[in-house]
């Protein structure tokens, strides 16, 4: 078992370093910004998640109880569930790490950056640092076997996808000018090609996840994973092509 699999094995697992002040949520750094408060919190949620992801791979989601997963990081119940609302977040405890990412990059974008090119830098760059939301890495096929075997991971996963297509619409939104919760044209002229927000974003995390699950796929069936990075690039790179083409409006 890789270092990387106990401290929490796979693209939803681990603190993340990411940085910021998300000591609740698994993406802060532990460096002088965070209070001693936020460093025990994320010390404590780390503790947790990584007890939790090792119990989960040996011997599947599905077998194992938050009773267990709190004896074995030394913590009650109740903290757990303080730390994790759900047991399946307990496992996919990257989701909240990834909408901030996915707002940052819109958001932050250059002057001259449109939405299209900051999510294509976000999740190439993502790869390129093997960061575990890239979802290609040594020891990841341990964590996409478990997804598949647990029918409560799999939902959680497809919820997962729901709530980043939403984050996203409202991104658009903001980006182009327009209402993210109503379908039609955002900005521009009325039935403008490319301007549909909610169109928009549910194409791009449609072409994301299908590059997604096709390196997780080949993982699973034991491809090399430096061959898989090379080939995520390419596919990742022909998707934001086809995506440009399709969505004008926000190229």
């Amino acid at each position: 078992m890789t270092d990387q699999e106990r401290r929490g094995g796979g693209p939803a697992a681990d603190g993340g370093r990411t940085g910021g002040r998300q000591a609740e949520t698994g993406f802060a750094e532990e460096d002088g910004r965070l209070t001693l408060r936020e460093r025990k919190k994320l010390r404590t949620r780390q503790r947790i998640s990584g007890e939790a992801t090792l119990l989960f791979i040996r011997r599947g989601f599905d077998h194992v109880t938050v009773a267990e997963v709190a004896r074995a990081a030394e913590v009650s119940t109740m903290t757990v569930f303080n730390y994790f609302p759900r047991k399946e977040d307990l496992f996919l405890d990257r989701i909240p790490e990834g909408r901030e990412l996915l707002t940052r990059a819109v958001r932050e974008r250059g002057a001259d950056e449109s939405p299209l090119a900051a999510l294509r830098r976000l999740t190439l760059g993502l790869l390129a640092e093997r960061h575990p939301l890239a979802g290609v890495g040594e020891g990841f096929e341990h964590f996409w076997r478990t997804v598949l075997d647990s029918p409560a991971l799999r939902a959680r996963g497809r919820e997962a996808v729901e709530e980043m297509e939403d984050a996203l619409a409202v991104l658009l939104a903001e980006a182009v000018g327009g209402e993210a919760g109503r379908p039609g044209p955002a900005g521009g002229e009325a039935g403008g090609p490319g301007r549909d927000v909610r169109l928009a974003a549910a194409l791009i995390i449609a072409g994301i996840r299908a590059a997604f699950a096709g390196a997780a796929a080949r993982q699973l069936g034991g491809d090399p994973v430096d061959e898989v990075a090379v080939e995520q690039a390419e596919v990742l790179r022909r998707t934001f092509d086809a995506l440009e083409r399709a969505l004008p409006g926000f190229a």
